[in-house]
């Protein structure tokens, strides 16, 4: 297998097109810009609609304050029996729920309820998309999954303690800004950046309104450097940190759809995206220190952003590759609200009631 390796990355890898030079966001937030020809669906003028945000805390953009991380150790490489394990663990054992297209296999808990298909890294927790990172096998009439997803992923939502939150302190990242305008819509050629910025602008009170303390990585159409992104999260001691962004395809059909949700892939596993760059599987990060956490955090937001959009699920995946998460000191996770390549996806991004469904559909989830 792999030789592990302790690789704490001294730069964060950019995002596919995402070129930025630094600016410090600013403080407070008052009211969102409304966009051009829109009409903003909330009563900014109403000084009860909308909470001021607390003053942010000195910020400057350097390097984040050390940290005592666990020592990194070998992953784990052996394969287990599922029965076994869930016996060990004293959870029910797996039982088949279907034999096409594929033999599937349902192990549940108190918490919910996994299926994994054999021969295919697609699995579901109660019924949202998730990524293993190794294929489940069957051999001698029982269902063998790898040491890691046991310990990554099964075991964080079968039977992991809830994903709690701290002081309750938030940094929400509208992706982009600036010259670095990210995607743009197959329908009129509007920027990604434009939406980001509109749907953290729709979430910031809806947190405030929760009890989170709510900061912006930035509030006006500004770029900023990832690595001050990760800094100012940091800097404001975030007990979670959520990049807001829309996706693309290349597809010429226009066809691809649907809502995807990232967090850091564990040491010792593959990532199921690399978007052609690099998947070092010994590499160890800041923020593998949270993957149990990273995990829930992403299924969670996954699963009420589907139930409140209606939208497809194209899953939870794993990804080293975006720079933005990996040296993160918190959970943290990327969402991506739908394709602007999509034409009808597109029109529902550009209605300014669906990026509130959003913002709600994430406040809701934190709540």
């Amino acid at each position: 297998m792999f030789k592990p390796a302790a690789i704490l990355i001294g730069a964060a890898i950019l995002l596919a097109g995402c070129a930025s030079t630094p600016t410090v966001p600013e403080e407070v937030i008052s009211s969102p810009p409304v966009m051009t020809g829109e009409a903003s669906s909330l009563n900014w003028t109403d000084p009860n609609a909308v909470k001021q945000f607390p003053a942010a805390r000195s910020f400057r953009p350097a390097t984040p304050t050390a940290k005592a991380y666990p020592s990194f150790t070998a992953p784990v490489t052996t394969w287990t029996s599922l029965d076994r394990w869930a016996a060990e663990n004293k959870i029910g054992q797996p039982r088949l729920v279907s034999h096409t297209p594929v033999a599937a296999y349902a192990i549940g808990s108190a918490n919910g309820t996994m299926v994994l298909d054999i021969g295919s890294r697609e699995a579901t927790w109660n019924n949202t998309e998730i990524q293993l990172g190794f294929t489940p096998e069957f051999i001698d009439d029982q269902v063998f999954v790898h040491g890691l997803d046991l310990q990554k992923n099964l075991g964080p939502l079968l039977f992991g303690p809830p994903l709690t939150f701290g002081n309750r302190v938030i940094v929400i990242d509208p992706g982009h800004g600036g010259v670095n305008v990210g995607t743009h819509s197959v329908l009129n050629g509007r920027f990604e950046k434009e939406f980001t910025l509109d749907w953290a602008l729709r979430l910031a009170p809806l947190l405030a309104a929760n009890g989170w303390q709510v900061f912006l990585t930035r509030t006006k159409d500004v770029d900023v450097a990832l690595s001050n992104r990760v800094a100012f999260a940091e800097a404001h001691h975030a007990d979670v940190f959520i990049s807001l962004h829309f996706n693309s395809t290349s597809d010429r059909s226009k066809e691809t759809a649907g809502l995807e949700t990232y967090c850091s892939t564990p040491a010792g596993m593959p990532s199921s995206l690399t978007r052609d760059y690099a998947d070092t599987w010994s590499q160890f990060f800041p923020n593998n220190n949270f993957d149990a956490q990273n995990l829930q955090l992403a299924v969670l937001l996954q699963t009420v952003l589907l139930r409140e959009s209606n939208e497809e699920d194209r899953g939870v995946r794993r990804v080293r590759f975006i720079g933005v998460l990996h040296r993160q000191h918190c959970p943290a996770v990327l969402i991506e609200g739908g394709y602007l390549s999509n034409p009808h996806e597109a029109k529902l991004i550009e209605n300014p009631e669906f990026r509130q469904k959003l913002a709600q559909a994430v406040a809701d989830a934190l709540k």
